[in-house]
């Protein structure tokens, strides 16, 4: 039990630590992945048409 406790303060002291985001930067960081994840989504979308055609084609 002791060494749960004694985990339990190292996290809470690493936590206080830990830089937290403020409201500007979180809709930031928020809107930049978002971005990032529908761009790659188009993306692959995309390939997997374009190689889906080539290869009805081939057959």
């Amino acid at each position: 039990m002791k060494k749960i406790a004694k985990f339990l303060v190292g996290v809470k002291k690493e936590m206080k630590k830990v830089k937290w985001p403020n409201k500007k930067e979180m809709i930031t960081y928020s809107i930049a992945t978002i971005s990032f994840v529908l761009i790659f989504g188009v993306f692959f979308t995309g390939l997997d048409l374009i190689l889906s055609g080539i290869k009805t084609i081939i057959k």
